[in-house]
């Protein structure tokens, strides 16, 4: 059974989710908004958020980051009436575990909260386990990233992963834990675009009881936690300045001193970091230390796009195909041929974390053996429509050739309205009626 907190400003729509939720044996605690929210998550431990994004009082965003810096490893789903692709990125980015559109499917919504459920326990686990669940690619891009991750594993270096949200860095980093000298060690990861300013020093270095309001214990921190073993933190580039200055001695002088203690902890841990952006940018601009960027930059991994890595695709959709099968209790044993066209036109903009989602969910929707379009994701579909209409103009936009989409756009309007009675069509496009002949001939209307 778990804890659910339910944001939902929809008194009808919360209470019809309370019931079912309650039904299958969690308990539910409703709030219907953003800051009621916020307090109740803070008065009592949670195992899963469940959340509106339009919240009546705040940002949906800000109630995710409020909720994210507070217990950064409680699982947030986020729900709307919304389908939108950028928003959706945006808030995995920020947090979130998921992001479902509104009608809810009671089926995937169950499947999503038992993840959420087991994915600590997942997270503890050793590294090696971990090995089984990632495909490293055929193509020459990911046979060139895995040979240099093969390079550095038995290093000690510090390895800075570049990559897009999703193209899978943190398993990067688990693989170069599993395959190093420190694999029997632990290894730890942190989420720092999750961890507000406030309590990221607390997080990565620890307190003693009572050194701010709240430190009610004393808090081993995430580098102690990982002694003999691995740290990995991503979004490193969200640190602020006083924590990043607390990092290089980390780095430097291999202790810690928890906030609020006269007493410093030796530390024997390697880092590893990930970052969405271009570090340099931040150290040109000034938001980041030059001289950590250098301490954790020793080897640098640049992780590829789905998108640029299209022999891969199939191997991917198959591995996460099997995985959603296992997880399901399902046996769909393919993708029917216009699916496979839709996935090889399309941009992956949430690279393989959004490829898992949109397959685990087409498996899960899927009564046969083949998964077919009715099964996409309808924001999918529609990203799909609109890249295909831009790639069908994109030769279009010399100003000649503007001018006669728009004047055939004009023209068939003006039929339209006066219903194809062509003299009165010409006096309103102020023409007369042998051009206007001229030009439906040549545009091809009839």
């Amino acid at each position: 059974m778990a804890s659910v907190l339910l944001i939902e400003d929809d008194l009808t729509f919360s209470r019809i989710l309370e019931g079912f939720l309650t039904r299958k044996g969690h308990q539910v605690t409703i709030t219907h908004k953003g800051k009621e929210g916020i307090r109740t998550f803070e008065s009592k431990p949670f195992d899963f958020v469940l959340r509106d994004y339009r919240c009546p009082d705040m940002n949906g965003m800000d109630v995710l980051v409020e909720l994210k810096s507070r217990s950064p490893h409680v699982p947030v789903v986020i729900m709307t009436s919304f389908s939108d692709i950028r928003t959706a990125v945006k808030a995995i980015k920020s947090g979130a575990l998921e992001y479902i559109t509104k009608p809810v499917n009671p089926d995937e919504l169950l499947m999503i909260l038992q993840q959420a459920l087991t994915r600590t326990e997942k997270e503890s686990a050793p590294a090696a386990e971990f090995s089984s669940s990632y495909v490293e690619g055929s193509s020459p891009v990911a046979q060139e990233l895995h040979n240099m991750v093969r390079l550095v594993a038995p290093t000690n270096m510090s390895v800075l992963i570049e990559g897009e949200s999703g193209t899978g860095k943190e398993n990067i980093a688990r693989t170069i834990h599993r395959l190093s000298p420190r694999s029997k060690g632990p290894f730890v990861a942190v989420d720092c675009g999750a961890l507000s300013k406030e309590l990221a020093g607390s997080e990565l270095f620890g307190h003693v009881k009572g050194s701010f309001t709240g430190a009610v214990t004393d808090k081993v921190g995430q580098f102690e936690a990982a002694h003999k073993g691995t740290i990995f933190l991503d979004e490193v580039g969200n640190l602020s300045y006083d924590v990043q200055v607390k990092l290089l001695r980390a780095l430097q002088e291999r202790v810690v001193q928890p906030i609020g203690s006269n007493r410093t902890v030796k530390v024997d841990v390697r880092i590893i970091t990930a970052t969405n952006d271009e570090l340099t940018e931040s150290v040109r601009k000034g938001e980041f230390r030059e001289d950590l960027y250098h301490r954790l930059n020793e080897f640098k991994l640049k992780v590829p796009a789905l998108r640029d890595r299209g022999e891969d695709l199939h191997e991917f959709l198959d591995f996460f195909r099997e995985e959603a099968n296992r997880h399901l209790d399902r046996k769909v044993k393919a993708f029917d041929d216009e699916v496979m066209e839709l996935f090889e036109s399309y941009d992956w903009p949430g690279n393989l974390r959004e490829m898992r989602n949109v397959v685990k969910r087409a498996v899960l929707l899927t009564q046969g053996e083949i998964v077919t379009t009715a099964a996409l994701p309808p924001e999918m579909l529609e990203n799909i429509r609109l890249k295909e209409t831009r790639e069908k103009t994109a030769g279009v936009y010399d100003l000649k050739a503007l001018q006669e989409v728009q004047e055939k756009e004009m023209i068939l309007k003006t039929l339209r309205e006066v219903r194809y009675n062509k003299s009165k069509a010409a006096r309103i496009l102020n023409i007369d009626r042998k051009t206007l002949y001229l030009k439906m001939e040549k545009y091809g209307i009839e």
